[in-house]
């Protein structure tokens, strides 16, 4: 028979197990519950938004590409080296629109990352291209007349749909659009070896070599017929025609690309003072703006959309190879790893565009944003954004680039204000009694002076510019009691000195 002091002390410690087991079972079920808690406040503060560490070298690299296209914009006139090239080659203006695309395409690749959803990253996209698009016709549509004319509105016959805002629009939605909808199908982890990240992410360099094929299939099969143009002036109203009847032509009056813009757009919407009017079949000035040639060719007169249609499928490249250069900088984790990757595309695109272009297989050319274009560009992107890389990130000198890490965190901002003038016309918009008498027309007051003295002031007399240093303008001058008068089709953002004679 058993004991029953041991069979009571057998119940105690039995009770004390199972007291033990059931705190346990509390405390897990105690975790689990604020484990669940957490995770519905998670759900119910989407919106919360987390502070980022913004990459520097990204922000500098944008600066840079703003405070260039300022740069071109404002002195391209005086100084035409710098302009954007009248057809074949490449000048400091023409990496100014690659740059800004190749830049987009490393954003994307950092910031989609962050927006786990994909409807709401589709959302954004959608969203943000609109905002672009909308901006690009408001501002280079021919709605706004800044900074000279103090008055806004375009005639919708004449509106022009493509523009800067409106190419970076397409390749931001191709790019963000393919990014987002294949997360799914990439692997989370790289194997090891050079060609790794490229085959994780196929289908973003499948988009881009879609829009290649579009491109060259286009450009070189697409029939180009005979086509006319109007040219109105004060005195009269004159048609040319451009006779072409050919395919696969890389000049400036019969390739494909302006074909399809006046087919898609028509005529009257297109840009209607191209470079190609500082060529020297055009001009006498070339490589500078100039009165045209007695015996120009009559396209030299034509309009032509540097962002069209054809040109902005094959600038989806562009994107396709800045996002490539983001996807290096989420993979790998050490400087010599990405620098390795980065410098070796970037010197692979430039030996590729330049064997293109002084073999005559595929000319630089930014007006049709030719192959060797997309390859030469994206690769000087790809060493300036190492070599900012280098400085920046590597060698810790982030103080002398402050100033454009700035102005790449507010790139839309400086671009409106300075890039479109909105800033010099606002200026421009405050006067005393009259439209004439603004801060602008002061600070050229000794220039009208030293011009009406010289003049001679009796009764009208017309003078004709000799040395214009206008893109694209017809000058005129009226002297009339000792009062100057200009009258032009177009004038530039800012003033020059011109040399006159009767």
């Amino acid at each position: 028979m058993a004991d029953p002091g041991k069979m009571e002390e057998g119940l105690a410690r039995s009770k004390v197990a199972h007291d033990i087991e059931n705190m346990g079972e509390k405390e897990d079920n105690l975790v689990e519950e604020q484990q669940r808690l957490q995770l519905q406040e998670q759900q119910q503060q989407p919106l919360v938004k987390q502070k980022t560490k913004r990459v520097a070298t990204l922000d500098a690299f944008r600066g840079l590409t703003i405070v260039l296209m300022i740069l071109v914009d404002d002195a391209g006139g005086a100084y035409a080296r710098i302009d954007h090239s009248p057809w074949n080659g490449c000048t400091l203006a023409d990496f100014v629109m690659p740059f800004f695309l190749f830049i987009v395409g490393v954003a994307i690749a950092l910031a989609l990352k962050k927006i786990p959803k994909l409807k709401d990253a589709i959302r954004k996209i959608c969203l943000r291209t609109l905002k672009l698009l909308f901006w690009g016709v408001l501002l280079q549509g021919g709605y706004s007349h800044a900074p000279n004319d103090l008055v806004y509105g375009v005639d919708m016959k004449n509106i022009r749909w493509c523009g800067i805002l409106q190419r970076i629009a397409l390749v931001y939605f191709i790019v963000a659009l393919i990014e987002t909808l294949t997360t799914k199908l990439r692997p989370t982890v790289l194997k090891p070896g050079y060609s790794s990240i490229f085959t994780a992410y196929r289908w973003q360099w499948l988009g881009g070599f879609a829009a290649f094929v579009i491109y060259m299939v286009t450009t070189y099969s697409l029939y180009v017929p005979d086509w006319s143009f109007v040219v109105k002036t004060d005195d009269a109203t004159t048609r040319y025609t451009v006779k072409c009847g050919m395919r696969g032509h890389l000049g400036p009056a019969c390739n494909a690309v302006g074909y399809v813009d006046r087919e898609v757009w028509g005529i009257n919407h297109l840009y209607r003072y191209p470079v190609w009017q500082r060529l020297k079949a055009c001009t006498h000035s070339s490589p500078s703006a100039g009165p045209f040639r007695e015996d120009a060719p009559s396209w030299c007169r034509a309009p032509f959309e540097p962002e069209g249609l054809l040109s902005s499928i094959l600038a989806i490249l562009s994107g396709t190879i800045g996002i490539h250069y983001g996807h290096v900088l989420i993979h790998f984790k050490g400087h010599s790893e990405r620098l390795k990757q980065w410098v070796s595309m970037a010197v692979g695109l430039l030996i590729v565009a330049i064997i293109l272009h002084f073999t005559d297989a595929i000319p630089i050319n930014k007006q049709l944003y030719s192959f060797s274009y997309v390859c030469f560009t994206a690769g000087a992107a790809g060493i300036v954004f190492s070599a900012f890389y280098i400085l920046i990130d590597v060698w810790g000198l982030r103080t002398p680039f402050l100033f454009l890490e700035w102005i790449g965190m507010n790139a839309m901002l400086i671009y409106v204000l300075g890039a479109q003038a909105i800033l010099p016309a606002f200026v421009n918009g405050w006067y005393y009694e009259s439209t004439n008498n603004t801060l602008k027309s002061c600070s050229t007051e000794s220039f009208r002076a030293s011009c009406t003295n010289w003049a001679y002031t009796g009764s009208y007399k017309k003078l004709r510019s000799d040395n214009i240093g206008l893109s694209h303008l017809h000058f005129s001058l009226l002297v009339k009691n000792d009062h100057l008068f200009a009258n032009s089709d177009k004038v530039s953002n800012f003033g020059r000195c011109f040399h006159f004679h009767s």
